[in-house]
């Protein structure tokens, strides 16, 4: 609608394009025109002198539908309005009491035919103003008119530069009882631009409908027919008409309507607080309860309740409702053995349940009988029903989002409470369909957030509590304010010689593309530290990927790897803040002081590594900086108090990390996310690990197993030796017949598992074979496949490491 045309020029500043001009044409209780609009006057060719004071049917005779046939692309949707209530005639009439809309055609002078949409609202309470009619020329919206906004998207809500009827404050005033069907936040806004600008108008696009409520009034009309018909029969038997008849049923709907607005006012505040789907339910079953009914149940599809993608498909007998929540006002414990929450139950074709979710539509039950009573009562196996529904009043409203039914509310009244009738109808519609979008809302959230979640889940690895000579703890913390989803990760390669390499790293950023960029560089950092990359050399090559991914996100990165067997840790640092180390003789904790190095992916800065000596119980503490910084404070102070809590005692590695995430995560302004892993440097004593270096001589193979057997039986793991021997043999022999010029190095090594790597200087890595009956070679690692508990080879800055484990026996 256009604002300029009322003067007949755009404002500076303002297109015209998607506007249209609005007429707006006020009727008074005599059904005589009091205002008529400068819109009106070009829409209906009368000038306001001539229309003010006459009757609205001499000026307005718009009877009938369009054709079907019509242009009025892409607006066809309107055509769904004809039909559906009276024409403007019968409101112009005052036959009507609630709004209505159409489109008609009617004769204007020296115009000829003109279509136009209009909508009429009927203005009750006190006052002289009885009927708002406003009208758009149909023509405004042809897509063929290149002057009124073809390639609009949305008719936008504008108003005229001033108005010159008297009424408009109290019409303004009188707003949410003039569009009821409007939401409380759109009725608002729309008030605040009328009390400034002027007159109302609506706003409609290609795909929204006019916002119409029919009626809205019809149980009153029925009272007011019933006393109609009383001072009927008075005036015949030649009694007076009962006093006050005249305002009395116009008060009574005036009043009906304020408290209708005013109960969906305070619904729409109370629900819809949080997107916590669980407490988003209780709030739309309480809202109701006991200002609307006696007793509210919600029941919502599977899909919804757990948070999963939307519903697909129409509701049927075999769809599964399960009941949420119920509210009553009845003693407590009444419902919950008959109808518990969260029981899961179909419902038959027969009932109004079924019909309301596979319509869409309120089924209103004035009073459940007996019959329907024993029907609805037939689903609880071994409960009775009966009591609780037989004589009450129902309402069931569908709870529905993107016009999918999502669920529905069983509403009831006690049997003395008045019967819910058309108009609480419309109302529990209105409430239902705002209690849709509120869960729906809900529903998404948690949808995203367990994608998000399940996501970053996929993500991070799942690390087992022991490694090689080191015990190990991680926590992860999604971020509590900028999402669920972030960059942060922690990993642990097995690496051979019994190493363990640590990783922690932080994408900069939120979000998914942080988190798939994420899941990039750990896939990275795993591959390269299988080849046994030393840790400046493994920075520097994922600096150089991260600058082939693109230069958009950048990474901080500390990978460090422990040699339980030298008691050694070797560190790399990429712009990550530094570990935290806890001696175990005097539980003294620091700051380990690195290199700091620049973020992956800045380019061109070299990388640093360090070699840092420990003993068997010190600790590791490597984290993000996401929980060591907060908001205004400085970063050292986080530092500080990590090293302290690191510091605490604790029996359990678990445990400790508890301490960590307490002592840190409850000072408040978190808004990262955070990693953190812990690991408990055992070692591996020197008793514990067996070495012999072989010469490159078949003959040396016999030695081999010789030399096993007997130490596996010093350890005490007689038992493995057969097993063990025929393996060693295998692979000692493999690397004589391929090594170079190094002698081949054997080593055993006794932990949570038996380790034995066999070292030679071939860089070529064996690969398993499918061997026939006539083939001389490829068995040898099928028969350590077949007896290993797990196995496997890695290059080295020599040559190559096959290694296997065995499991060994309980004591």
């Amino acid at each position: 609608m256009d604002r300029g045309t009322e003067r007949g020029t755009p404002p500076a500043g303002h297109a015209v394009v998607g506007r249209v001009p609005l007429a707006v044409v006020v009727v008074d209780r005599d059904g005589l025109v009091s205002h008529w609009s400068r819109g009106a006057r070009r829409l209906f060719g009368a000038p306001k002198e001539e229309a003010i004071g006459r009757p609205a049917l001499d000026l307005l005779p718009v009877s009938g539908a369009l054709p079907e046939d019509d242009d009025l692309t892409p607006y066809g949707a309107y055509a769904a309005y004809d039909g559906l209530g009276p024409d403007l005639e019968s409101s112009l009439g005052g036959r009507l009491s609630y709004p209505a809309a159409g489109r008609a055609r009617l004769t204007v002078p020296e115009r000829g035919r003109v279509d136009v949409l209009w909508w009429a609202y009927p203005l009750v309470g006190p006052g002289s103003e009885r009927l708002l009619v406003l009208a758009a020329d149909a023509a405004g919206l042809r897509q063929d008119e290149p002057d009124t906004g073809a390639d609009f998207e949305r008719i936008a809500p504008a108003f005229a530069l001033h108005t010159d009827f008297p009424g408009a404050d109290e019409l303004a005033r009188r707003l949410p009882e003039i569009l009821p069907s409007m939401s409380v936040d759109e009725g608002a806004r729309i008030v605040a631009q009328i009390l400034e600008l002027g007159y109302p108008v609506l706003e409609f696009s290609q795909n929204d409908r006019v916002p119409v409520t029919p009626d809205w009034g019809v149980p009153r009309r029925a009272e007011r027919k019933a006393r109609r018909e009383r001072a009927a029969r008075a005036v015949a038997e030649g009694l007076p008409a009962p006093e006050g008849f005249a305002d009395e049923g116009e008060d009574l709907e005036y009043t009906a309507v304020r408290e209708r607005l005013e109960f969906l006012n305070e619904v729409s505040g109370r629900i819809g607080t949080s997107l916590d789907l669980a407490r988003t339910i209780i709030e739309v079953s309480r809202a109701v309860v006991p200002r609307f009914t006696d007793v509210a149940g919600t029941y919502l599809r599977e899909q919804v309740v757990a948070g999963e993608g939307f519903p697909d498909g129409v509701p049927d007998t075999t769809t599964m409702w399960h009941r949420v929540a119920v509210e009553h006002t009845d003693e407590p414990g009444r419902w919950d053995d008959v109808v518990p929450v969260g029981e899961a139950m179909p419902f038959p074709a027969h009932t109004p349940f079924f019909q309301c979710m596979t319509t869409g539509d309120p089924v209103l039950v004035p009073r459940i009988s007996e019959q329907m009573g024993h029907a609805i009562a037939s689903q609880f196996d071994k409960r009775d029903i009966r009591p609780l529904i037989t004589g009450r009043s129902m309402l069931v409203v569908p709870l529905k989002a993107r016009n999918v039914v999502l669920g529905f509310m069983i509403l009831l009244r006690h049997p003395e409470r008045v019967e819910f009738n058309d108009m609480d109808r419309v109302t529990g519609a209105e409430l239902a369909a705002r209690a849709g979008l509120v869960l729906d809302n809900a529903r998404m959230y948690t949808y995203q957030e367990s994608v998000a979640e399940t996501l970053q889940d996929s993500m991070l690895p799942h690390i087992p509590p022991r490694m090689a000579g080191c015990d190990i703890a991680t926590r992860y913390l999604p971020g509590t304010l900028l999402g669920r989803v972030g960059g942060d990760w922690f990993d642990s390669v097995k690496l051979p010689g019994a190493r363990t390499a640590l990783v922690v790293g932080d994408v900069m950023g939120h979000g998914l593309n942080s988190a798939a960029m994420m899941g990039q560089l750990r896939t990275a950092v795993q591959t390269m530290a299988a080849l046994d990359l030393p840790p400046a050399q493994l920075l520097r090559n994922l600096d150089d990927l991260a600058q082939r991914l693109g230069d958009t996100y950048l990474a901080t990165c500390l990978y460090a790897v422990y040699d339980p067997i030298a008691s050694e840790l070797h560190l790399a640092n990429a712009g990550h803040i530094p570990p935290v180390l806890v001696r175990a003789e005097d539980g003294r904790s620091e700051l380990l002081e690195l290199p700091t190095g620049a973020p992956i992916g800045v380019g061109g800065v070299p990388f640093e590594a360090v070699r840092v000596r420990v003993e068997p119980g010190d600790r590791l503490v490597m984290c993000t900086d996401g929980l060591v910084e907060m908001r205004g404070e400085d970063i050292g102070v986080g530092l500080a108090t990590l090293c302290e809590s690191a510091a605490h005692p604790a029996a359990a590695m678990d445990d400790a990390c508890d301490t960590i995430i307490r002592a840190l995560n409850t000072r408040g302004g978190r808004k990262d996310d955070v990693a953190l892993l812990m690991a408990r440097l055992n070692g591996i004593a020197p008793d514990d690990v067996a070495e012999w270096r072989l010469a490159l001589d078949p003959i040396e193979v016999g030695r081999a197993r010789a030399v096993v057997r007997e130490q596996l039986h010093d350890w005490g793991l007689a038992r493995l030796a057969d097993n063990a021997e025929l393996m060693v043999g295998e692979l000692v022999t493999n690397a004589v017949r391929h090594s170079h010029s190094r002698p081949v190095e054997l080593r055993l090594v006794r932990g949570d598992t038996l380790l034995c790597e066999v070292d030679d200087d071939d860089h070529d890595l064996p690969t398993l074979l499918s061997a026939g009956p006539e083939d001389a070679f490829g068995r040898g690692l099928r028969v350590v496949s077949a007896l290993a508990r797990e196995w496997g080879t890695s290059r080295t800055g020599a040559g190559k490491t096959v290694w296997f484990e065995l499991t060994l026996p309980r004591r």
